[in-house]
């Protein structure tokens, strides 16, 4: 990547710069001689890259695009790319790509033929994950929780059921609530709640699900970003949720009497059991709204 003389010489195409996620000094030297050998820096926020790029004297161009650029923005880009131009793709904060606009420019990048290179570094999920403390041979990684509370409490049942470790990201006004839900569904759940990851006041909470909802519930919605670690379900959690996720989808055609019967049949555990989760699960149903 570097020319004969040292300065750094990029070839043409769209690079995708992976900027901190909280403390500037973070940034990789790879990304500093992409960042300052492009021929503009696409980002969401100009404000904020431009303070990255002061920091380490970098004075390319900036361009916005976010979520509402059009495809016209992005032809635009890929047609100086296909004029001989290495354009840098950044963030705000993190990898571009992950919960983060861009996909549709590399999309049309690749089918335009340009040439598309990942430059790796912070990232607030792998960092969230580090924090933790919990299994990190297998995870998924499930995006921005919904604001809606059916919603959000049908997406932490469906990653609840699933093996491995779950890495979401969740807004520190809605946690007192996302955690109320998770521990609705899972109290003695593994969770950790990791903040300002890579600033001052980062800090790794950790407890299960019923103790950190409780926490929250007392003490309030927390400052600054938030990353919700779960950790992965035990044996016992793993046959709840198939019996919870069963119950569900016989309940929304059958009385609970008949959805119990059935479920029951279908797993072999004893009809006393299952129609006594059936009656919890119907009734739940019926006190919850889709509200905030």
């Amino acid at each position: 990547m570097k020319a004969l003389d040292g300065q750094v010489k990029l070839t043409p195409g769209l690079y995708l710069v992976a900027t901190p996620i909280g403390n500037l000094r973070d940034v990789t030297l790879r990304a500093l001689d992409v960042l300052g050998a492009a021929s503009t820096v696409a980002c969401e926020d100009t404000r904020v890259t431009r303070r990255l790029l002061d920091r380490y004297d970098i004075t390319t161009p900036l361009s916005r695009y976010d979520d509402h650029s059009s495809e016209a923005d992005r032809q635009r880009l890929i047609d100086r790319m296909l004029a001989g131009e290495a354009i840098a793709l950044a963030s705000d904060a993190g990898t571009p790509l992950v919960s983060d606009p861009g996909f549709k420019l590399v999309r049309a990048a690749i089918a335009a033929g340009v040439t598309v290179v990942p430059i790796p570094g912070p990232s607030s999920v792998l960092a969230a994950l580090c924090l933790a403390g919990l299994p990190t041979d297998r995870f998924s990684f499930g995006g921005f929780l919904p604001e809606k509370r059916v919603a959000r409490q049908n997406a932490l049942n469906e990653l609840l059921r699933q093996p491995g470790t779950h890495v979401v990201f969740e807004s520190a006004r809605r946690l007192p609530a996302s955690l109320a839900d998770l521990a609705a569904l899972a109290p003695d759940r593994p969770v950790v709640v990791a903040r300002e990851l890579t600033k001052h006041f980062e800090e790794g909470v950790r407890g299960t699900a019923a103790e950190l909802a409780a926490r929250y519930q007392k003490e309030g919605p927390p400052r600054g970003e938030v990353v919700l670690v779960i950790g992965p379900p035990d044996e016992a959690d793993a046959e709840a949720a198939d019996l919870d996720a069963a119950l569900r989808t016989a309940l929304r055609d059958l009385s609970v009497k008949e959805a119990a019967s059935a479920v029951a049949f279908m797993t072999g555990l004893p009809r006393r059991e299952v129609y006594a989760r059936a009656v919890t699960l119907s009734k739940a149903k019926d006190e919850v709204g889709d509200e905030p």
